[in-house]
């Protein structure tokens, strides 16, 4: 198994007073209730379904496990590492990633009619996306259980993520992406090693070919066929409530493609009411699609069980460009349990949006950022969203890794002029 790099970080040795460094338990079909052995490497349930991490919490909760046994951690997400799957602070693969701003926007919020808007800017994680805590999550454990190599589609920043946390692990990893995918993110993937496949069709179509040309042996980790991104991915909710002071908002609007944050955030609220770190409800959820890609909002308003694949998708949104997610059940079910609901935005809008972000916040959102707000402006106008509810988007990209989005057009002038 390749042995991790040093890092700028180092872990403790031990988990809070009397609790191990990870409760990890088991592994458990959301479908079927099916248990699976955690602490092998596993891909999806034998009956199709994405596999979802368990934690003796109970176990944490009599070992006083409390937010005080935060203090003095470095501010990553592995800050929380009793509730996330790797076993041993050795092999633990970081860049760093973690603990993201979480910022007032008074000016959009007035705009749009919502006193309290936040955002939780992920641009600022390692490659430019929220995609690095899935990455830092996944590789680590993917390679703390003897994976060898990795392979997965992506629409672009997933695989830049990854490419870099298989690089810091010395893993070698396969990406295949679609040919119209963010030029940035091919240039991430072959600056950090991995081999790169570009595929003329969506997402989908750059799995299928992926599967048809994996060599035996290679690991799986596209999007929900391993079960450890997800958790990565939760920590997102984790740093929201500490730095809401150990409580909840009460909406989080959420751009979605595979969905894979917002069923990370969904659960990892439970979680911490389980600990008893927060109390009242889990916030309602809410998924933003494009208009030309919105298999979620689709199946949501049909009280549908699962989605259908969205023909032809198409959006300068990139990474929600997902006309099939594999965690379709679990994002209905987060948006149900929660008392969420599903919205989409157009282009134009969401367009719009992403140069009103910046003109009055001084904030560059990534296309799928910049639909919450689209969003956040149509739950209000219709209703759904009270003055005074305190609204969570999340900014899961730097607008950096798309300048296209953003057309320039300056006078210019002779220096004598």
């Amino acid at each position: 198994m390749p042995t991790p790099p040093p890092t700028s970080r180092t872990p403790a040795a031990d988990g809070a007073d009397g609790a191990p460094y990870s409760a990890l338990s088991h592994l458990e079909c959301p479908r079927c209730g099916r248990q699976l052995d955690a602490h092998v490497l596993q891909g999806l349930c034998p009956c199709g379904s994405p596999l979802l991490v368990r934690y003796d919490l109970a176990g944490l909760v009599r070992a006083s496990y409390a937010p005080s046994a935060l203090a003095g951690r470095a501010p990553d997400l592995w800050r929380y590492h009793e509730v996330l799957p790797v076993q041993s602070p050795g092999a633990v693969v970081t860049l760093g990633e973690g603990m993201t701003p979480l910022l007032p926007l008074p000016r959009v919020g007035e705009r749009v009619g919502v006193r309290r808007l936040l955002v939780k800017d992920e641009g600022l994680l390692p490659t430019g996306s929220f995609k690095a805590r899935g990455a830092a999550v996944g590789v680590s454990r993917a390679a703390e259980l003897g994976a060898t190599a990795l392979s997965m589609p992506t629409n672009g920043n997933a695989g830049a993520a990854w490419a870099a946390y298989a690089a810091r692990a010395g893993l070698p990893l396969h990406v295949a992406m679609p040919l119209d995918a963010p030029s940035v993110t091919r240039v991430e993937v072959t600056a950090t090693g991995a081999r790169l496949t570009l595929v003329d069709g969506h997402i989908g179509e750059a799995g299928g070919w992926l599967a048809r040309h994996r060599p035996e042996g290679v690991t799986d980790v596209s999007t929900l066929k391993e079960p450890y991104r997800i958790e990565g991915k939760k920590t997102m909710a984790l740093e929201v409530a500490e730095q809401l002071g150990w409580r909840m908002p009460d909406v989080v609007v959420y751009p979605t493609g595979g969905g894979v944050g917002l069923i990370g955030m969904h659960k990892a609220f439970h979680e911490l009411l389980e600990l008893g770190w927060v109390t009242g409800d889990v916030p309602r959820f809410v998924a933003v699609q494009s208009t030309g890609c919105a298999p979620v909002v689709e199946a949501f308003d049909a009280g549908a069980e699962q989605v259908r694949p969205w023909a032809a998708p198409r959006t300068v949104a990139f990474g929600i460009t997902v006309p099939a997610p594999l965690g379709d059940r679990l994002v209905l079910h987060a948006l149900r349990d929660s008392g969420g609901t599903a919205v989409a935005v157009d282009d134009a809008e969401l367009l719009a949006d992403l140069r009103l972000v910046g003109e009055l916040e001084g904030l560059f959102a990534s296309p799928e950022g910049a639909a919450t707000v689209s969003a956040v402006r149509r739950l209000r106008a219709s209703g759904w969203l009270g003055e005074d509810d305190e609204v969570l988007v999340l900014n899961t990209g730097s607008g950096l890794v798309y300048p296209d989005t953003v057309p320039v057009a300056a006078p210019t002038v002779a220096p004598g002029d």
